[in-house]
């Protein structure tokens, strides 16, 4: 089995930091990319930050120069440091990791998502 936990949501003030962290583990052949995605209450989910192993990272525009995006390989391990964070970067945060995983009798390339963390920011 394959899964991908996230952790460190939370309620914080306008103007306060973050860190998100997610997981990923069981049988795993091998991890391409990992990415943040949010959704916000009553909107679709939408990509924040992505990053591919070699350490390539793009971000949605209402986020660059505040979010950083990185990553442990060794660990199958992606953060998203949230810093200046604005009422509007409110929704739950899921990570997907696009891997190749396997298990007794299956195998399967793609993404993989976590449950979601929530994340409140506050005025």
């Amino acid at each position: 089995q394959v899964q991908v936990v996230e952790s460190g949501g939370g309620l914080v003030q306008a103007g306060g930091s973050l860190r998100l962290s997610c997981v990923a583990s069981g049988s795993i052949f091998s991890v391409n990319a990992l990415g943040w995605y949010r959704q916000a209450p009553g909107k679709q989910r939408d990509l924040v930050a992505v990053i591919t192993p070699g350490g390539g990272t793009n971000y949605a525009d209402s986020v660059k120069g505040r979010f950083t995006i990185s990553r442990d390989n060794d660990k199958n391990t992606v953060y998203l440091k949230m810093n200046n964070l604005k009422r509007e970067d409110t929704g739950v945060y899921y990570c997907a990791a696009d891997l190749y995983g396997y298990g007794s009798t299956w195998s399967r390339s793609g993404n993989y998502w976590g449950q979601g963390t929530q994340v409140t920011v506050s005025s």
